[in-house]
C-alpha cells in the first residue's frame, strides 16, 4: 500500500485518497518574473513523478499546479525593466513552459493563474471578514484613492487575518505563536490589531496593478492566492498539497488558516514538501545569488540527465547540485540505454513480474525513487547477462525496463540518439503535449498565424496532428 510522508503529522501514512479511485492534488508553481532555476525544476520534476505514479497505479488524478502573475517581485521587476506586467509575466510563463517541456514533465491539468481568480479570492476575504478572521485595517491613510473605473474615489484600505483567532495556527510548522512573536522580525505596524496578523488584500498604490473590492481599488496577498484557486479548482477538501520545503512556512501554514476558516472544513489531507537544491552545502536561491538557471544546466547536460539527477535523490532529501553529479548520473542513463539497445521489441508479459513488485515496492514508500532507480539496475544487469548469453529472454526484459523508467519520465528516448549525445532522439512526448497545449490556446483565441507556425514546428520534429471532433491527436512519422 502507498505510504506517504505527510509535513503535517510527521510521518508516514496509508494513503486513502477521499473519493476511491480519484486523486485530487494541488502544487505551488512559479511566480513568473524571472526564468526557472533548479529548484523550481525539482519541484516541477518531482510532481510529475508523483502524477505518472499514482496514474499507472489506477487513479485518476487532477493535477492542479498554480501561476502567481501578481506579487511584489513581479512589480518590482516590470518597473526595473520598464516592461508591462502582462507582457513579462507571458514571457516568462512560456519559458516555464519550455523548461517543464525539455525536463520531461507533462503539462498539469489546470494552471490557474491569480490575476483570473480575482473574484474567488475577493469572496474568500469577504467571507473571513464576515466570520471575524479578517479584519479591514483602522489606520490606512489612503483616502481618496482612485477606483479601477477611474470615474470615482474610494477609500481603499488593507485587510488582515487574525492569526490568534485560528487556533491550530503553526500545526504544519510545529511553530507556536508565542514563538513566532519572540522569533519574527516584525516592524511596528498600527494598522495591525497583532504582529503576527498577515495581509489578505492591500490597498492600491500609484502606478500598481489594481482590482476594486469592497476595501476599496487594491490586490491580494500572496498567500490568499493559492487558497483561492486551490479551492476553486479541487474544492474545500482535497487529497495532497505540495509545494517546496521553503513555502512550508508562511505560505503553506497560513494556507490552511485562511481556507479551514473560511469553509470551516478541513482543508488538505496529505502535506508533501521537496527538499532544497544546494550549492556547496548552501541552499540554492536567487535571494543569495547561488543559483542556476535550468536554461544554463541545459547547455551542459542533457534534458534527460537532468531529470535523472533531480530522481537520483529522495524527494525529501537536499539535492547537492555539481558538474561531477550531473556527470554521474548521464552515466547510469548510459548503462540502461545500453542494456536495450539494439533489442527487437518484445511482449514483456510476465517476465519482468519480480522487478515490477519490486518497483512498486520502492516507490509505494513515499515514492523513494533512489530504490525504485536500484531496481531498474538490478534489472538491467540481468538484461546484460541474458545478451551475453544470446538468450531471447533479454528483450521482454529490456521492454519492461522502459516501461518501468517511463513511469519516472525516464528511458522513452531512442537509445542511439541519446548514445551518440545528440539531442535525445527528438522531442519528447511532454514537449509534444506542451507544443499541442499552445497550439489549442492559440486557435481558442483565434490567433491563426500562431496556431500555423506550432503545427510547422512539431511537424519539422515529425510529429502529425490529426483534428477531429474539437480533439487533437498526435503520432510520430
Amino acid at each position: 500500500m502507498l505510504q506517504i510522508y505527510n509535513s503535517l503529522t510527521r510521518k508516514k501514512e496509508t494513503f486513502t485518497p477521499i473519493t476511491p479511485g480519484q486523486v485530487r492534488l494541488y502544487v505551488c508553481g512559479m511566480t513568473v518574473y524571472d526564468y526557472c532555476h533548479l529548484g523550481h525544476a525539482r519541484v516541477m520534476v518531482v510532481f510529475d513523478m508523483v502524477a505518472r505514479y499514482l496514474r499507472s497505479r489506477g487513479y485518476a488524478v487532477t493535477y492542479i499546479r498554480n501561476i502567481t502573475d501578481i506579487d511584489d517581485k513581479i512589480i518590482n521587476r516590470a518597473k526595473e525593466n520598464g516592461e508591462d506586467i502582462s507582457a513579462l509575466t507571458e514571457r516568462f510563463i512560456q519559458a516555464m513552459n519550455e523548461d517543464a517541456a525539455a525536463l520531461g514533465v507533462i503539462p498539469p491539468d489546470q494552471e490557474p493563474r491569480a490575476t483570473v481568480h480575482m473574484p474567488q479570492i475577493r469572496d474568500m476575504i469577504a467571507r473571513l471578514v464576515e466570520l471575524d478572521f479578517a479584519y479591514a485595517a483602522k489606520n490606512n491613510d489612503v483616502q481618496g484613492r482612485t477606483s479601477v473605473a477611474g470615474d470615482r474615489t474610494s477609500r481603499a484600505t488593507d485587510v488582515y487575518y487574525r492569526v490568534r483567532k485560528f487556533k491550530p495556527y503553526g500545526a504544519l510548522s510545529g511553530k507556536t505563536l508565542d514563538e513566532l512573536k519572540i522569533g519574527a522580525r516584525v516592524e511596528i505596524d498600527e494598522d495591525k490589531d497583532d504582529p503576527l496578523d498577515f495581509v489578505l488584500w492591500k490597498a492600491a498604490k500609484p502606478g500598481e496593478p489594481q482590482w476594486e473590492s469592497p476595501w476599496g481599488p487594491g490586490r491580494p496577498g500572496w498567500h490568499i492566492e493559492c487558497s483561492a484557486m486551490s479551492t476553486a479548482c479541487l474544492g474545500s477538501h482535497f487529497d495532497i498539497h505540495g509545494g517546496g520545503m521553503d513555502l512550508k512556512f508562511p505560505h503553506h501554514e497560513n494556507e490552511i488558516a485562511q481556507s479551514e476558516a473560511a469553509t470551516g472544513e478541513s482543508f488538505v489531507n496529505t502535506w508533501m514538501h521537496v527538499g532544497f537544491v544546494r550549492l556547496n552545502e548552501e541552499k540554492m536561491s536567487k535571494s543569495l545569488g547561488n543559483f542556476f538557471t535550468v536554461r544554463e544546466v541545459l547547455k551542459k547536460f542533457e534534458p534527460e540527465v537532468v531529470r535523472y539527477f533531480i530522481l537520483g535523490s529522495h524527494y525529501r532529501s537536499p539535492l547537492d547540485y555539481s558538474d561531477e553529479n550531473l556527470q554521474g548520473a548521464k552515466a547510469a542513463l548510459t548503462r540502461f540505454y545500453l542494456a536495450f539497445k539494439d533489442l527487437t521489441p518484445a511482449d514483456e508479459g510476465g517476465a519482468a513480474a519480480e522487478y515490477e513488485d519490486k518497483f512498486q515496492a520502492a516507490m509505494d514508500d513515499d515514492f523513494n525513487t533512489p530504490g525504485a532507480l536500484a531496481v531498474l539496475f538490478e534489472l538491467a544487469r540481468v538484461i546484460n547477462k541474458l545478451r551475453e548469453d544470446g538468450s531471447t529472454a533479454a528483450a521482454p526484459l529490456g521492454a519492461a525496463l522502459r516501461r518501468m523508467g517511463g513511469i519516472l519520465g525516464l528511458l522513452q528516448l531512442d537509445p542511439q540518439a541519446f548514445l551518440r549525445g545528440g539531442a535525445a532522439g527528438g522531442l519528447s512526448d511532454a514537449q509534444i503535449e506542451t507544443l499541442i497545449t499552445r497550439r489549442s490556446e492559440a486557435r481558442k483565441n483565434k490567433n491563426w498565424t500562431e496556431s500555423d507556425r506550432l503545427r510547422d514546428e512539431l511537424k519539422a520534429q515529425g510529429v502529425i496532428l490529426e483534428d477531429a471532433g474539437g480533439r487533437t491527436s498526435w503520432r510520430r512519422q
